[in-house]
């Protein structure tokens, strides 16, 4: 099952990395779905279209997920540029992210080994600095409730870090909330408590 919260890349990030006179640029980028995966290779590539080799990975998800994850060697020797970057991004605590690492040859070669360790060490250092923030996973649910438990409900959505997206006052009070995934089934019991099973509540499968 996906976590509920876990880190992602807070903006692009860029690194260069010098490993026996060949430059290592890395960049790193917030991904959520595989087109802004693409989109975003794009832009480095055509950014750095004059580099020898522009390799990248990426993990679509969850850390560590695979469903999604992809990498490319970008004419390197097969297995020493997208693979070891892939792998380091799969042990790390970061979702939703896609590294590319444009290199310029230096003009001595490293051997296969020697890239490998390469392009591990340039995402390595780049993951070292990179910004982060919290990506939370939200459940939506309406709710439908009299005037006064108004006030209790407002101080559950604060408890559980609930965000009102809609409120209508008529003869009752609608709300549609989105309620972080890991706190639905606590939040949805305190409402039955509070008010002795008197507001309805209504779960979506939407989720956010």
């Amino acid at each position: 099952m996906m976590p509920a919260r876990y880190s992602v890349p807070a903006q692009w990030h860029r690194t260069t990395t010098e490993v026996k006179r060949s430059r290592f640029i890395t960049t790193v980028a917030n991904t959520a779905e595989r087109e802004h995966s693409r989109a975003f290779i794009r832009q480095v590539q055509q950014e750095f279209s004059n580099a020898n080799h522009n390799c990248w990975a990426c993990v679509i998800g969850a850390p560590g997920c695979t469903l999604q994850a992809g990498m490319s060697d970008d004419g390197e020797p097969h297995g020493a540029a997208g693979k070891p970057m892939l792998t380091t991004l799969l042990h790390t605590d970061i979702g939703d992210i896609t590294v590319v690492v444009s290199r310029y040859f230096g003009g001595i070669r490293l051997g296969k080994g020697g890239m490998v360790r390469a392009y591990t060490a340039a995402v390595l250092n780049n993951l070292e600095t990179l910004p982060r923030r919290e990506k939370i996973s939200y459940q939506q649910l309406r709710i439908e409730l009299h005037y006064p438990l108004l006030e209790p409900i407002h101080q559950l959505i604060s408890s559980y870090e609930a965000q009102i997206l809609h409120c209508d006052y008529a003869g009752s009070i609608q709300m549609t909330l989105l309620v972080p995934r890991e706190n639905c089934a606590r939040f949805c019991k305190q409402i039955t408590h509070i008010s002795a099973g008197s507001i309805s509540v209504e779960v979506d499968k939407q989720t956010t």
